[in-house]
């Protein structure tokens, strides 16, 4: 299981490269650089909660899980 920490960490990692993705692309778009960043910033902040909620609870779920096997020394 991860940590919160991890899990936050890993959100923030990705919500920067995808946020700038879609501000990349909303700039390409309408060629207003404001209007690019409010969306980028509305997208982190709304999929970031998202993303941390996510990991949560799929952290609860044992689906696809493998139990790790005590070692045993003889």
């Amino acid at each position: 299981m991860e940590t919160t920490r991890r899990s936050i960490a890993k959100a923030l990692s990705w919500r920067f490269l995808a946020s700038a993705i879609t501000g990349v692309i909303v700039y390409l778009v309408t060629g207003e650089l404001e209007y690019a960043a409010g969306i980028g910033l509305a997208d982190t902040v709304i999929k970031l909660v998202i993303y941390v909620g996510h990991e949560r609870l799929w952290n609860n779920i044992t689906y696809g899980r493998v139990e790790k096997q005590p070692e045993y020394y003889i």
